[in-house]
């Protein structure tokens, strides 16, 4: 039996993927670590896009403590993926993102990932409560 899969309304923000032809394996669909990778691009993507940290120089840092797929259909060369992005809880030092891989024009997600951050001080990796400007952007990719 099928598994819901959410849709591009489930999102806050999109930004649009190209597809390699080297992300395509022996069984003629993307790789899943390629999965993994346009999960991170999307993450950071935003993050460095809001300006509110100063990736890779400032005294804060996300480190991944936690990462899941669940694989609903193939993607591929020469297919775009559309990556939908949003907040699903913000900490005191964590986030957790939820991207959404779209087939290029699709409305229902192709793969579905969870991505959770721990902010830390960048010399001794404590965790670090979240700078306020940042917080506030991250609060704009909640979605209900």
């Amino acid at each position: 039996m099928p598994r819901p899969r959410k849709t591009r309304t489930d999102y806050a923000h999109f930004a649009r993927h190209t597809t390699r032809w080297r992300d395509n394996d022996v069984y003629g669909h993307m790789n899943n670590a390629v999965f993994y990778e346009l999960v991170d691009a999307a993450v950071n993507d935003w993050i460095i896009g809001s300006g509110e940290l100063d990736i890779p120089h400032g005294p804060v840092v996300g480190l991944v403590v936690e990462s899941a797929c669940v694989f609903h259909e193939s993607l591929g060369w020469p297919d775009p993926v559309d990556a939908g992005l949003r907040v699903a809880r913000i900490g005191n030092s964590s986030v957790q993102y939820e991207v959404g891989l779209f087939r290029g024009g699709a409305d229902h997600a192709a793969a579905e990932a969870r991505f959770v951050h721990v902010y830390v001080d960048r010399d001794s990796r404590r965790p670090v409560s979240l700078p306020d400007p940042f917080r506030s952007a991250l609060a704009r990719l909640q979605v209900a």
